[in-house]
């Protein structure tokens, strides 16, 4: 799979009662679509996958992939901390036509270096579709390995990394192993240029759930060489950016779209509303940042 640019890390919309309200879904992949994101990832940290049940996540990811109907890619996240758990949902989304999957480290049982490697490895081994590695600590509680990337990155199955620690010297050490087959993506919005610069092909991004003509244009404007232009995008709205992240992502994010008119619904516990102080905060960075509040 060949993908660049701006791939949302999508966030499932839920019904005051809490449960998933599709025909909200089905609006928001539309609009993705027509604003020129150029493809969605489902069921991510961003989706809430980790307070649904599988059956949840079973009908989130059938939807998608029926809606955009091949219009652009659609990325299922089938990581567990269980490689057995990951290799069901692996198969069952490959089998439902997601065009890739993105796995997760194994997050609190912490896998030795040979552990860490099979929990992908395996994975990959068993589907036809490609596998992306997930590497975030700050939610996880551990990395991947450089030298588990260097060994996953020569896996044929294995077609990229969602490099989302905020480390760029760790970008950079990993970066040393991209290849035609092997691609990079930025998984923090704040440093989506300097990943791009090290031979990132895009960001996986939670700003494009309120912004993504803006994402896309800042991404390919970098890839395209108007490099100045992209650097101007990437201060104008790193305010906002930030903001997204001043609480627990996805609460602000989700706030952001509901001030926007998106009726996206709450959360489920443990998230819970932001406070009023960030939410009057968020408001005046979208404001600032153009965005117009409902």
């Amino acid at each position: 799979m060949k993908l660049q640019g701006s791939i949302v890390a999508l966030i499932t919309p839920f019904h005051a009662d809490g449960t998933v309200n599709f025909e909200r879904l089905g609006e928001i992949l539309d609009w993705h679509v027509a604003q020129g994101t150029d493809g969605i990832l489902v069921l991510g940290t961003t989706g809430e996958s980790s307070t649904m049940s599988h059956e949840e996540d079973d009908e989130v990811c059938r939807f998608a992939i029926d809606r955009v109907a091949g219009r652009v890619p659609v990325i299922a996240g089938s990581g567990s901390n269980s490689t057995e758990t990951q290799l069901e949902k692996s198969k069952k989304y490959a089998q439902m036509g997601a065009d890739a999957l993105l796995c997760i480290t194994p997050y609190y049982i912490k896998a030795n270096a040979e552990g860490m490697y099979r929990h992908f490895a395996d994975v990959a081994d068993a589907v036809d579709v490609p596998v992306i590695l997930y590497n975030v600590p700050g939610r996880t509680g551990c990395a991947i390995p450089e030298e588990t990337v260097a060994r996953l990155a020569r896996h044929p199955n294995i077609c990229g990394i969602k490099e989302a620690s905020g480390d760029i010297s760790y970008a950079a050490r990993i970066a040393r192993y991209l290849s035609d087959d092997f691609q990079m993506f930025c998984g923090n919005d704040d440093i989506t240029l300097p990943l791009l610069s090290l031979g990132a092909s895009g960001v996986i991004s939670v700003w494009a759930n309120i912004m993504p003509a803006a994402c896309h244009q800042m991404v390919m404007d970098y890839l395209e060489g108007r490099r100045e232009q992209a650097r101007k995008a990437q201060l104008k709205y790193l305010d906002l950016i930030n903001g997204l992240f001043m609480e627990v992502n996805p609460i602000p994010v989700k706030e952001a779209m509901n001030l926007m008119g998106m009726d996206v619904g709450g959360y489920r516990l443990p998230l819970c509303p932001m406070s009023s102080e960030h939410r009057e905060k968020l408001a005046g960075m979208m404001r600032q940042a153009g965005l117009k509040i409902k």
